[in-house]
């Protein structure tokens, strides 16, 4: 069909869920993508699947008691929200937090979505009780990783399809909104030559064709410009966060190029809070890599020592798993674009996890014996073990000598000196064992072991760095990973797209990580995590479901 109820602009997961949604109020649709067959589901895919909900069975299971007003505080101080635009993006943040706090599981789980048990406790603040953090953990893992919170939504899309309300046109490329008389009336574009490139790799851009489709409704779900490094240099935060990185690394594929914006711009769509953005502090060079500059965060414990890259200790609350843009900034206020983690062998075993499904296999297999086979046997997982061995960004040696002298010939030059080093690791090393102590780390590691989930996981038994009982030392080099962008196309709660006059554009709309996952950036400044797959799913289903589409 060349012409429907509602043509969609993107086949992530948020185009899915609004495509879902619509197929089961019997709406023709059309999903377009620029990609082939083989990235259904896009972004979403390669994540570790991780969803922020809130007061969950899986919480209370592990001794977590949450709540939506907690969730608020945490939400609202993190966010900061500070700007006139900020009243949709703040609308949107108190929809999500009744969403994570209602129906989003018992909603997720009937779908056939599980969870692993243990929840995960991601970007814990570490400054006041109303600033950035999560005081509770709240990242749902979801059995399966991103394939599995695909799953249900592909299932429906798929049986829409074979019904015949739902059309996959992939490899189409939008390059215009057809607007008629100030409304949305369909799309129009480029065909490209089909391509067999595994998922994620580059595709060709080679034109075959044109096409056109029509459609009262347009939706665009085409997701963020993590993978364009020129958009993000040109958004950069300059003022926040210093220049941007000379390099960088890439945790999203190269197909996230922000290439929609402007098309969704000329048709009257707005974006707002283009500053805001997401990127991590602890990527490593892919060993394999799939797209270019493939970058993979390490999720760390608590426990490795962080120092910039002339040997200083980042100052708290520049942690692990503490505070990504404070982190981010700090690093960058040294000049250079990179940092190091110094750790035991001890440390790796128990709290380097790497995100992503496919650095995750156990549980992206959904088996329990896989999970445990990996998590608690000898060594650390394999995909640990195997960036360890082949990453070019690892460093391991017996002795701390041996160590800088690596370190310094992996990043060049020689701006590391291992009596710095040493005396910094003496200092922290000489606070374990008191149950005291004042070394800040230290403090932060005796308190996620009072969590249950962590002492079981996550968190390696406190030991002093330079024990040869548990080395080898490794070093990390840290580079700056790209990955989401906060804010996007503005949109009110029925996700149509507002207009620079503050009006709907009728027959526009947007969600996703395009529409910064409701509002044009409903996260604010900061994010804290598990709400970038859950804005998808929450801006889908809200397009999906929205009155304003007949």
């Amino acid at each position: 069909m060349d012409q429907a109820d509602v043509i969609i602009v993107g086949a992530g997961l948020a185009g899915l869920v609004a495509a879902a949604e619509l197929g089961d109020r019997g709406k023709r649709v059309i999903v377009v993508d620029q990609e082939p067959p083989q990235n259904l589901g896009g972004q979403a895919f390669w994540s570790l699947g991780g969803l922020f909900m809130i007061d969950t069975p899986e919480q209370r299971r592990m001794r977590i008691r949450d709540s939506r007003a907690l969730a608020e505080n945490d939400w609202f101080g993190s966010a900061r929200f500070d700007r006139p635009e900020d009243h949709w993006p703040r609308r949107w943040a108190e929809a999500y937090l009744d969403f994570a706090s209602g129906e989003m599981r018992s909603w997720l789980h009937a779908m056939g979505m599980r969870w692993f048990p243990v929840v995960g406790w991601a970007e814990r603040g570490g400054s006041f009780a109303d600033g950035h953090g999560n005081s509770v953990p709240r990242f749902h893992v979801t059995w399966g990783t991103g394939p599995g919170v695909l799953e249900p939504f592909v299932a429906r899309v798929r049986a829409h399809e074979k019904a015949g309300l739902v059309a996959l046109r992939f490899r189409h490329k939008v390059d215009r909104i057809i607007m008629t008389n100030g409304a949305a009336s369909g799309v129009s574009g480029t065909v490209l030559r089909a391509d067999d490139a595994e998922r994620g790799a580059s595709t060709n851009r080679d034109v075959v064709g044109d096409f056109e489709l029509l459609a009262p409704s347009v939706i665009v779900t085409s997701g963020g410009i993590g993978g364009n490094f020129e958009m993000v240099r040109r958004n950069w935060p300059r003022g926040r966060l210093g220049e941007p990185p000379a390099s960088m690394i890439s945790g999203v594929p190269d197909h996230v190029d922000g290439s929609m914006i402007p098309v969704a711009e000329q048709a009257g769509g707005h974006v707002i809070n283009g500053d805001r953005m997401w990127h991590y502090t602890e990527g490593v060079k892919n060993w394999a890599p799939i797209w270019p500059h493939h970058g993979i965060r390490i999720l760390p414990g608590p426990s490795s020592m962080w120092f910039d890259a002339t040997g200083n200790r980042l100052p708290a609350p520049a942690m692990p798993g503490f505070d990504t843009l404070s982190t981010l900034r700090t690093i960058l206020e040294t000049g250079h674009d990179y940092s190091w983690f110094v750790l035991t062998q001890k440390i790796i075993e128990k709290e380097f996890a790497l995100s992503g499904s496919e650095q995750n296999p156990d549980l992206t297999s959904k088996k329990f014996t896989e999970v445990l086979k990996s998590r608690l046997g000898k060594g650390a997982p394999p995909p640990v073990e195997a960036f360890k061995e082949k990453g070019e960004d690892f460093v391991v040696a017996g002795d701390l000598d041996a160590l800088v002298a690596g370190m310094n010939q992996v990043a060049g030059g020689n701006l590391l000196d291992a009596a710095h080093l040493r005396a910094q690791i003496e200092a922290r090393d000489s606070q374990i064992g008191n149950r005291f102590a004042k070394d800040a780390q230290v403090v932060a590691i005796n308190g996620a072991r009072n969590y249950l989930g962590d002492r079981l996981i996550r968190t390696a038994k406190p030991h002093r760095i330079l024990d040869p009982a548990h080395g080898p030392l490794i070093a990390v080099k840290l580079h700056i990973l790209t990955r989401k962008t906060l804010g996007g196309l503005q949109t009110d709660l029925d996700s149509r797209m507002i207009g620079a006059d503050d009006t709907p554009v009728p027959g526009l709309y947007a969600a996703g990580e395009v529409a910064g996952f409701g509002g044009g950036g409903y996260h604010g400044y900061n994010a804290l995590e598990g709400t970038f797959l859950g804005g998808c799913i929450f801006s889908g289903t809200k397009a999906g479901r929205s009155r304003e589409i007949a």
